[in-house]
């Protein structure tokens, strides 16, 4: 770990900065402490008043303190964790988790240093990723026990779409909106997709949300993704050097990659990914099916763990903590300053502005089927999948909402009751109840 890490037990910090612990490591595994404490109160609170203006009042005619004491002499602190456990031994401890380093992956990356993985019993070694097919490749090589995926990446794996079939499931959706269309400072001047026709984009991976949310922005416009400009496949942690070289002209990208290029003042940030669909997913936990049916156990711990890191990662207060927890090499390996611009959604654009954005990037897990069913709609739109599709069959094969649900459900995070849900992209309403009707309405498509 870096010597300036905080949760770093064996930190050489000697000094602590409130003078009431022995050390700065004390001091600082005291913070995680007080962290994880905060999430479970909050998970509590949620569980026992579900509506936001019930939980407020209460808080307020009380106190916070004297709400958590009074909940505390029924509910002892712990009994959030006990109740979600499942009984079962671990069938297996050991485990190798990909991730690529990006904020979309900082649920699943936060569980290591905050300890939920331990607290289940798992031993987590994180692995750092160069690129999504190889984080592809060392799932299907069973390399890697589970990964931080795109979240087209496990419908395309489990169809045989790019790679052998491979049956993979959605744990979770990892996060929701936290990407952008960025381009070279040279086109500042250029705004107009109508005017992109020769560029060259970058895209994290073929089968990405960047890709399908990139061709529909451009398609939009008048701009035949296929004909009108190029796409190419560049790993994240080198989109902002391809900026640099003049390799390219822009990217639809992930952060912190989008936020990296304007502070290195190398480009500017045109969109943001949830103007064109807010509540999008992008990335997600993926796990084989045969490791759930092999291991369930072990399954259900790493779930266990995820959700509440997710939940962590969805207030807004931890978000500074969060971007100096990321920062250091073994992680994200990037500036506080450009991960706080984006966890918190304080950012300069780029343009001259200071943007406050503070749905830039959300960390919701639940996994919609109809988050799946659009991804396949563009899939078919764009000529990756021929035929007809299953898109129920499919989506409730790979994405586990049920599951989902009752862990949810066990931490008190109040999961939707639906399945399915209507949502809005570029002003065009999607009902997964119609997705061949969609695909088919659209003006720009492959032939």
């Amino acid at each position: 770990m870096s010597l300036n890490n905080p949760f770093d037990p064996n930190s050489t910090l000697h000094t602590c900065s409130c003078r009431q612990h022995a050390s700065q490591a004390e001091h600082d595994l005291a913070e995680v402490d007080a962290l994880n404490q905060r999430v479970i109160q909050s998970t509590v609170m949620r569980a026992l008043f579900p509506q936001d203006a019930e939980r407020r009042n209460f808080l307020r005619s009380v106190g916070a303190s004297t709400a958590w004491a009074a909940i505390s002499s029924l509910i002892p602190f712990g009994a959030l964790e006990a109740m979600a456990q499942e009984k079962g031994s671990l069938e297996k401890k050991d485990l190798k988790v990909g991730f690529i380093p990006i904020t979309c992956a900082s649920p699943l990356i936060m569980a290591d240093p905050l300890g939920f993985y331990k607290k289940e019993g798992l031993n987590v070694t994180m692995m750092k990723t160069a690129g999504w097919a190889l984080i592809r490749d060392k799932v299907l090589n069973k390399e890697y026990d589970a990964a931080h995926m795109l979240a087209p990446m496990p419908l395309a794996i489990s169809m045989g779409v790019g790679s052998n079939a491979a049956p993979t499931d959605v744990m979770t959706i990892q996060n929701i909106n936290g990407q952008a269309i960025v381009l070279a400072n040279k086109h500042k001047n250029n705004r107009d997709p109508k005017n992109w026709k020769g560029f060259k984009f970058a895209i994290p991976f073929e089968f990405s949300i960047h890709n399908l949310l990139l061709r529909y922005y451009l398609a939009e416009h008048g701009i035949n993704p296929d004909t009108d400009v190029q796409l190419r496949v560049v790993a994240p942690p080198e989109m902002v050097a391809n900026l640099r070289a003049g390799n390219i002209d822009g990217f639809l990208g992930p952060d912190p990659v989008n936020q990296r290029a304007v502070y290195d003042e190398l480009g500017f940030i045109h969109i943001l990914s949830r103007e064109i669909w807010d509540g999008h997913p992008c990335c997600s936990f993926a796990i084989p099916t045969e490791f759930i049916q092999q291991n369930p156990n072990s399954f259900a711990a790493l779930y266990r763990a995820i959700l509440k890191a997710s939940a962590m990662a969805r207030d807004p207060k931890n978000r500074p903590i969060m971007a100096e927890v990321l920062a250091p090499a073994n992680y994200l390996n990037q500036p506080k300053a450009v991960l706080e611009q984006v966890l918190t959604g304080k950012f300069a654009d780029g343009l001259g502005n200071v943007r406050n954005v503070p749905e830039r990037v959300d960390y919701d897990p639940f996994p919609w089927y109809s988050m799946a069913y659009w991804i396949l709609s563009q899939m078919k739109r764009w000529g990756y999948v021929k035929g007809d599709i299953r898109y129920k069959d499919i989506a409730e094969k790979v994405y586990r909402l049920t599951d989902a649900r009752k862990h949810m459900t066990a931490l008190g995070m109040n999961p939707p009751k639906e399945n399915l849900k209507k949502f809005v992209v570029m002003g065009k309403e999607f009902d997964p109840a119609k997705a061949d009707a969609y695909v088919n309405s659209f003006a720009i498509k492959k032939a």
